[in-house]
């Protein structure tokens, strides 16, 4: 009896620590692309002359802001666009998330 108990507390452990996981993912991927759209809203303020400084530089600062590392940047002056990617930390194994964010166009 004793080894059933302790395999099935083994298996809720191991369901708990999955669940706990799966909802970091989600909440890390929630604030990349809020991070994201941000970051590519503020570059393309800066492309149109709205916010002072440098677009990738502007976006820069907002991504690390709103918790985020900005991986890629591009402004278009022609087309007045910003276009970026951002990469989110997860805590554990879990691989980084990367959403990107097009804004301007």
């Amino acid at each position: 009896m004793t080894n059933i108990v302790v395999g099935l507390c083994s298996i809720v452990l191991v369901l708990v620590t999955a669940i706990g996981s799966l909802g970091q993912a989600f909440v890390a991927h929630s604030r990349a692309q809020s991070a994201a759209d941000l970051a590519a809203l503020a570059a393309a303020d800066a492309v149109r002359g709205l916010a002072a400084g440098e677009p990738c530089e502007t976006a820069k600062e907002v991504a690390i802001r709103n918790g985020g590392h900005l991986k890629d940047c591009r402004a278009s002056l022609s087309e007045q666009s910003a276009y970026v990617v951002v990469e989110v930390d997860i805590p554990g194994p879990l691989p980084k998330v990367r959403e990107e964010a097009v804004a301007g166009k």
